[in-house]
């Protein structure tokens, strides 16, 4: 790496795959849906989709028709579902692509059913269940029996009813009361749904943390996001699952410079030195995706050697502030990684930056270079 190198995110692909097939073994009963939304989190929708599918995953869960029609488009063949429609969405695009939709009212189910009259074909559709999450779903009651009627009353040559899903509002605390009572009124949606003619094969409740610690909420499909990326969705160690971080996020030195004590750093002077000291300037900033709140509370590591962002993170770069540790242009600053070198996790990063893993390997933008290993 040169100085004049940008950050990379570098993606192990056998660490999908390995992760992948960990969950499969988790939920034996039950088919994985790999859930590769807001490109793979930050991996890569192509590289992690057939990451997923490697480690044997027979589904694969988007958020927009758009990014099932980009999977389609690279070739994969399989099973999917695109969860966030509604009855503006794409559904002829759905329907010629064979991709799974949700619906969640009435007027969804109305253009889903003209889409594939249109076309000639047959839509698959998974009804949203809000089982107490209070977010996308019709909740079980007046509204559940709407939806429930319309999806009856649909000519089943054109649309096949096939699912009941639902997500969880308190999954990564396995033992929150919620979840008991989520598993009880998904039940009952679903029980209610076979009750008036539907032929639904596929229920759905379980999210990564769900599909580690919660066996009961398998049912037919598990759809695990961030553990396929080597991320624990709990507070426990992803290694305690067995779990493989499949990015490295780095960016390389490229400036080295001596300050002196009581010297101040970066936009507004929030750090100052304390005593006699080596800086180096990084290559990644906010515009590559390092939250600004990293500034003086983020780790990181440079040759063997753990330091703190010192300072605001800027939009380009930040600073460190090494003491006496030898570093020079063109060595790596280590933002996070698997750990396995005693680098920062991203578990860790993000704690640090009062933020949640998720956000941190989404918001890594395309300025940092994406880089595949194995696979």
């Amino acid at each position: 790496m040169s100085a004049f190198d940008n950050a990379t995110v570098s993606v192990s692909l056998d660490a999908i795959a390995h992760n992948t097939a960990l969950l499969a073994r988790h939920a034996p009963t039950a088919q994985v849906m790999a859930v590769v939304k807001a490109d793979g989190y930050g991996h890569g929708l192509i590289p992690s989709a057939r990451a997923a599918r490697a480690g044997g995953a027979q589904w694969l869960g988007v958020v927009g028709i758009d990014e099932a029609a980009a999977l389609r488009a690279a070739g994969d063949t399989g099973s999917i579902l695109a969860w966030r429609t509604g009855a503006q969405s794409d559904f002829a695009t759905a329907v010629s692509l064979d991709v799974a939709v949700s619906a969640a009212a009435p007027e969804a189910l109305e253009a889903i059913a003209a889409a594939a009259r249109a076309a000639g074909g047959r839509a698959s559709v998974h009804l949203a269940l809000d089982s107490g999450l209070g977010r996308e779903g019709a909740p079980l009651g007046e509204q559940w029996d709407v939806l429930l009627a319309a999806a009856a009353s649909l000519d089943t040559a054109l649309v096949d009813v096939c699912g009941v899903w639902s997500h969880l509002a308190f999954a990564d605390d396995p033992h929150h009361p919620t979840i008991d009572a989520q598993r009880a009124a998904f039940i009952a949606g679903a029980e209610q749904a076979q009750s008036v003619g539907l032929d639904i094969r596929l229920r759905h409740l379980a999210n990564s943390a769900a599909t580690l610690t919660r066996p009961d909420l398998h049912f037919d499909l598990v759809r695990p996001g961030l553990a396929v990326y080597g991320v624990s969705p709990i507070p426990a160690d992803g290694a305690a699952f067995g779990l493989r971080p499949a990015m490295t996020f780095r960016a390389p030195v490229f400036a080295v410079k001596q300050l002196p004590a009581g010297h101040g750093i970066g936009y507004g002077h929030t750090y100052h030195a304390t005593h006699d000291t080596t800086v180096v300037v990084a290559a990644a900033g906010y515009a590559e995706g390092v939250p600004r709140s990293a500034g003086n509370s983020a780790p990181v590591q440079i040759n063997g050697g753990r330091f703190t962002i010192s300072g605001r993170v800027s939009m380009d770069q930040v600073s460190i502030d090494i003491g006496a540790h030898p570093v020079a242009v063109g060595d790596v600053v280590t933002f996070f990684g698997p750990g396995d070198s005693g680098e920062p996790t991203v578990e860790e990063f993000a704690r640090a930056c009062g933020t949640i893993s998720y956000e941190i390997i989404t918001r890594l933008g395309a300025r940092a270079a994406r880089v595949y290993v194995g696979g």
